[in-house]
């Protein structure tokens, strides 16, 4: 089997998704958990799944190969956001240990699941290492930024360099802010989605002067995102291919701005599905193979 995603923006080939009703099961399941993973409001469970379905749609449009996860008694609704237990280099999959403890156990689960599709591991974050999906934005296959925060601490990027040195040139590591908390779900994602080798969405409020800088200094034309519209996950961008975006309906600001730059844009409704979890597209979805 094919695997490897040291991109961002390459065309998605093969995907892992976990669809909701294998994540948040039924609506006494979201009533009973919502609380305690932090969501903004419980969930509609009805409604997600007409939303998922939508984007499911779009999904399945550009991506020739989609697996989904299985039910597990062993990880929470959060499961649903695919993207955060792992990342599939070129040389095998990395499994995280993740900065949110109630999502301990979806990296064993996607482990097993990867493993009987011939996704090799190639390591594991152990704790005291921390780190999560979101936190890991490859810039180019041989450079990666990777956000220090809450969710993801110093000695996760360590043990992440440790095993990747063979194959990665440049780690570029991004302080991130204190923002709205340490129960707040801040990833470098939510600042910056690459949507092609010179395109990137950003919020810059929270982005550190240097790493700006930096990707201005590469080349890098960046479409700002105001407060409003990163509230509305408007920075959560993700590229199926060079170009052609998914993102949550109601950034009307970005979708045009992305027009203006020769994207295709699609758009899914997500109060359900991504607002009341703070999870975007790229939150949803966890590439297994970009060409």
């Amino acid at each position: 089997m094919h695997y490897g995603c040291q991109s961002m923006y390459k065309n998605i080939e093969q995907v892992l998704l976990k669809h909701p009703k294998d994540a948040f099961i039924s609506q006494k399941h979201l009533t009973d958990n919502w609380k305690k993973f932090n969501y903004v409001d419980v969930p509609e469970y009805e409604t997600t799944l007409q939303e998922y379905l939508v984007f499911e749609g779009i999904i399945k449009r550009y991506i020739p190969h989609v697996y989904y996860l299985p039910q597990s008694n062993q990880v929470g609704i959060d499961s649903i956001y695919t993207h955060d237990a792992l990342k599939i280099t070129e040389n095998g999959a990395v499994y995280f240990n993740t900065g949110k403890p109630l999502r301990k156990n979806e990296a064993a689960r996607s482990e097993s699941f990867l493993l009987e599709l011939g996704v090799k591991t190639l390591g594991r974050i152990a704790p005291p290492g921390k780190m999560e999906g979101g936190d890991v934005v490859w810039l180019h296959e041989k450079c990666v930024a990777i956000g220090l925060g809450y969710r993801t601490n110093e000695e996760g990027i360590r043990q992440f360099k440790q095993l990747t040195s063979d194959f990665i040139d440049e780690y570029i590591v991004v302080p991130l802010p204190h923002a709205a908390g340490e129960d707040a779900c801040l990833h470098l994602m939510s600042l910056i989605s690459i949507i092609d080798k010179d395109l990137a969405v950003v919020y810059s409020k929270y982005m550190p002067v240097f790493f700006r800088d930096y990707l201005s200094a590469n080349h890098f034309e960046l479409v700002e995102v105001n407060a409003a519209e990163y509230d509305r996950l408007g920075a959560n961008v993700l590229a199926l291919a060079p170009r052609v975006c998914l993102l949550l309906a109601g950034n009307l600001r970005i979708e045009k701005m992305l027009l203006a730059n020769g994207c295709v844009v699609h758009t899914y409704p997500g109060r359900e599905l991504s607002i009341k979890g703070t999870g975007g597209p790229t939150c949803l979805t966890c590439p297994i193979a970009r060409v």
